[in-house]
């Protein structure tokens, strides 16, 4: 007998059952149909002692001071500073656009008063914001967000800006100064000892029994639970009664080079190349 059922076994769920368990004494059945926890923040050492993360990488950062004390009783930390790069016009150039990026991209020495009265000169005002092409090209003008964001959005969304809601683009922000850091969160770290230990730490509590590979409909009337939270995708849960939702994922490729370092940071986006 079971006070929750709670299906899924990522971020949502851990933290749920968690509370339940350690804040409120209930007893916590976790379920997920994958063979571990931690969901799409699932890592794991390889075969070559790299540490893997299967679905993508995934990276901390909040400006709750809340969320991290709670996160630091199951993981400490060590800094990271998230940077991404665009290969553009032969070029690494940093996103989001700063000043750096304007300066590399066209040889210019624009200082950042320089650089606002540049962006306002090539923008192209849109009377509303309702599509991710109207947020770009409104705030940098139609050659930066061919060179950027259109291609790259279509390759990871898989239709065109011009398709996608205003708040999918806004919340890349474009920097009249030299800041390259991808967040600018107050806390920005990753766990020391990786995230699926975090998980454990997290879970690590008497009330919680966890079952893997395992589908909650397959227990779902052998379990007695009072009350069920479900984390998974709510088209499924519904048995897809309105049609399936269009979620978009990756395929990732692994490979492991024989060198200390790859490339000059953590991710390289390839806004215009077949890759």
């Amino acid at each position: 007998m079971f006070d929750y059922l709670v299906v899924g076994a990522g971020f949502a769920g851990c933290v749920i059952a968690e509370r339940l368990a350690a804040g409120l004494g209930k007893r916590v059945l976790l379920v997920d149909k994958r063979p571990h926890i931690g969901g799409n923040a699932y890592d794991h050492y390889d075969e070559h002692g790299l540490l893997v993360h299967k679905y993508g990488p995934h990276i901390f950062h909040a400006n709750s001071k809340e969320v991290f004390t709670y996160l630091s009783r199951f993981t400490e930390w060590f800094p990271y500073q998230h940077r991404v790069r665009a290969w553009v016009d032969g070029r690494l150039a940093p996103v989001p656009i700063n000043l750096d990026t304007i300066n590399t991209l066209y040889g210019t020495s624009f200082t950042s008063f320089q650089l606002a009265d540049f962006f306002q000169s090539i923008a192209e005002p849109r009377a509303q914001l309702k599509t991710s092409e109207d947020v770009i090209v409104s705030q940098v003008g139609r050659e930066l967000y061919e060179k950027f964001f259109r291609n790259y959005t279509r390759k990871q969304w898989g239709c065109d800006p011009s398709e996608l809601d205003a708040s999918v683009t806004a919340r890349v922000p474009v920097r009249t100064n030299r800041d390259d850091r991808y967040f600018t969160d107050a806390y920005q770290a990753m766990p020391r000892h990786a995230f699926t230990r975090m998980f454990e730490r997290m879970l690590a509590h008497p009330n919680v029994k966890i079952l893997l590979n395992t589908d909650y409909r397959e227990v779902d009337g052998c379990v007695l639970y009072d009350e069920m939270v479900f984390t998974g995708p709510i088209d499924e849960y519904f048995d897809y009664r309105f049609g399936r939702l269009p979620y978009r994922s990756l395929a990732f490729t692994f490979e492991t080079l024989e060198t200390p370092r790859v490339q000059p940071v953590a991710v390289i986006n390839y806004p215009n190349d077949n890759l």
